[in-house]
């Protein structure tokens, strides 16, 4: 018999799906190439203001993002059946470092040679908004190649890696969020982020056998010390905890 999930995760996972299912025409806006060409024409374009508010938005809600809404997130919990391995992060998670780095330097230096960001185009490479119609510049044909592509990718590494493998290895937009989540953490102001109560734990392991990001969310509860830069803010260790021991706060802590 298949166990129901709870009400909030419920909601959680249909935001997911959604997400991934409007994923042909929102592309453009998470593409790690569109920014590139915006940059190279001096053009603040929808994928640097997304990346941007991510950004923004971890200073105050972490990786919510990642949790809750993300496309590839979407996808990668719909494939987790296939392969619900554990990923041991710390073995892997330097990967997207590698690849984040040489991206936002090229862009960066791509800006600079163009003079700097002199006009707005959010809809650049899209036609009418639609990451998939194409453009004269790029026929429908090419967006299609890119999009399969894409997921190919995010499918890939989660069905041989593991659980949210894209997310461990060469997602571009985690480190947007982590740098945002890292500088709150530094200069500490009111932000979501989960608290714990050892005193409450039964030590039964539901929450780390239920983080879809494989971490060891049964020894943060027992240490109370809940940060960690992988977590997502899903609410999966929260809403199976048979014991409540977990819950989220909004506060000055973490």
């Amino acid at each position: 018999m298949i166990k129901q999930l709870p009400a909030r995760q419920r909601m959680r996972k249909t935001l997911l799906i959604l997400a991934f299912l409007t994923f042909p025409v929102t592309m453009n806006f998470f593409s790690p190439y569109v920014i590139i060409d915006g940059a190279a024409q001096g053009v603040i374009n929808g994928s640097l203001a997304m990346f941007a508010l991510m950004f923004v938005s971890s200073l105050f809600l972490g990786r919510l993002w990642c949790g809750w809404v993300c496309p590839a997130a979407g996808l990668q919990e719909m494939v987790e059946p296939v392969n619900r391995k554990a990923v041991s992060g710390h073995k892997i998670d330097w990967i997207k470092w590698v690849v984040w780095i040489p991206w936002i330097s090229l862009i960066t230096w791509l800006a600079l040679r163009a003079g700097g960001y002199q006009r707005i185009d959010l809809l650049l490479n899209t036609q009418n908004g639609i990451s998939l119609a194409g453009t004269a510049e790029r026929p429908i044909v090419f967006a299609y190649v890119i999009y399969y592509g894409v997921i190919a990718l995010i499918f890939g590494l989660a069905a041989f890696v593991g659980r949210r493998g894209f997310c461990h290895t060469v997602c571009w937009m985690a480190p947007f969020m982590m740098i945002g989540r890292w500088l709150r953490n530094r200069l500490p102001w009111p932000a979501l982020h989960l608290q714990a109560n050892a005193s409450a734990c039964t030590d039964c392991k539901t929450c780390t056998r239920n983080c879809p990001m494989s971490l060891d969310v049964n020894a943060m509860v027992q240490a109370e010390k809940m940060e960690n830069s992988e977590c997502v803010l899903c609410g999966m260790c929260i809403d199976h905890c048979p014991s409540k021991a977990i819950r989220y706060k909004f506060s000055a802590g973490k």
